[in-house]
């Protein structure tokens, strides 16, 4: 990266420290056809990538039965770590992974409205609240979240406020939000931010502070509170994605450090209370890995969370109640699987591979499970995935 090395980025390159997930973003023209509803065709996707890691950029995939291709990258984004649509008048939305963090704003075809600071180091993860015109940004190396309200007609951003989980009393087992692992919680790292379905609070998984923070949102106003400690993860789990059950009560953390699952009931005052835990690895399991990305399937029936190291997919049923049962360890198909983007119409799960820098295919079977397709493809750097609104 041109701009600097944070200790983010140099964690990045050492192994540790990375992010993915899954959005929604826009295409560029030439890929519009590969949407869902032609025959044969499965959706557009895009990867970001650090061009550390030798990305040139955003690049647009389009896949047909089960065909895929990678296309010529946008040059000019590079090290968008995540990104976001559907913003006022159809902006979008990424953030720049580097020490005075950025976020850019877009119309159509990849034509850049703006940039401005997300008052952090390092942004890693975006949430957008439709209906308010509301955005917040997860700044990983500050252990901080910026908060804007979106111009409704143009979607161009007002300054950030910007909230500093260090600030927050957290806890016996942290200090000033440092956690029990030195080496990657000497401060805290927001690693991922979401409203809550009833638009009533804003969380903040934070991996150096063992914790989720809640802001209680207004979506009238636009506006949110200072935050408050939602959940205190077990001392050194070090949480880092969360996912929503689609129709309970429920959510789901996965826990970088200690590759544990978390499932937790969502109380409506804010607050999270821990119900079960599980690994994301192998029983017996004894090198050294990292669970990173999560997603649910539509129904609520599936759960699949990527584990770095032991490069797999791991697979859990859930049952009525939302509790999540292993079913499988599936391959990633390459090495340091950081994000996987889960495609419920087309019964398909795409897995980017950071360090080797490729894309890899899997068919998704009636009972969940995985099944590589045999596609694979080369995507230097990639960090992220995302597909069309």
């Amino acid at each position: 990266m041109t701009d600097g090395m944070t200790r983010r980025t140099m964690l990045g390159t050492m192994g540790l420290g990375a992010m993915g997930t899954t959005l929604a973003l826009p295409i560029a023209a030439g890929a519009a056809a590969a949407k869902a509803g032609t025959a044969g065709r499965m959706p557009a996707l895009l990867a970001g990538t650090y061009a550390r890691e030798g990305g040139k950029g955003l690049y647009p995939i389009t896949g047909a039965a089960d065909r895929w291709q990678i296309g010529t990258p946008v040059g000019d984004i590079v090290d968008a770590s995540f990104g976001i649509g559907g913003g006022p008048g159809g902006s979008w939305y990424l953030v720049r992974e580097q020490a005075q963090g950025e976020l850019s704003v877009y119309a159509a075809g990849w034509a850049r409205r703006a940039t401005v600071s997300t008052g952090g180091a390092d942004p890693c993860h975006l949430a957008l609240d439709q209906g308010s015109a509301c955005l917040a940004v997860a700044n990983y190396s500050s252990g901080s979240v910026a908060f804007y309200q979106l111009d409704r007609r143009t979607g161009l951003p007002t300054p950030a406020g910007v909230f500093r989980h260090a600030d927050v009393e957290i806890g016996a087992q942290t200090d000033s939000g440092r956690g029990r692992n030195h080496d990657r919680q000497e401060a805290p790292h927001a690693h991922w931010v979401g409203f809550s379905p009833d638009r009533r609070w804003l969380h903040a998984v934070d991996l150096g502070a063992d914790a989720i923070f809640a802001y209680r949102f207004d979506p009238r106003a636009r506006t949110v509170a200072a935050p408050l400690v939602a959940w205190q993860a077990p001392a050194g789990a070090g949480p880092r994605h969360m996912a929503r059950h689609p129709r309970l009560a429920l959510a789901y953390v996965v826990c970088e450090l200690s590759n544990a699952l978390y499932t937790l009931d969502a109380r409506t005052d804010g607050r999270f209370v821990t119900r079960y835990s599980i690994s994301t690895l192998p029983k017996g399991h004894a090198g050294a890995s990292q669970a990173a990305h999560i997603a649910i399937d539509r129904a609520g029936r599936r759960m699949y969370v990527s584990n770095r190291g032991h490069d797999s997919i791991a697979v859990f049923a859930l049952d009525a109640a939302g509790t999540p049962t292993l079913l499988q360890h599936s391959p990633s198909g390459g090495h340091w699987p950081r994000v996987f983007v889960l495609l419920d119409d087309e019964r398909r799960l795409v897995v980017g591979n950071e360090r080797s820098g490729t894309l890899a295919v899997f068919r998704v079977a009636g009972d969940g499970r995985l099944t590589p397709t045999g596609e694979t493809r080369s995507v230097p750097g990639i960090v992220f995935l995302g597909r069309p609104a």
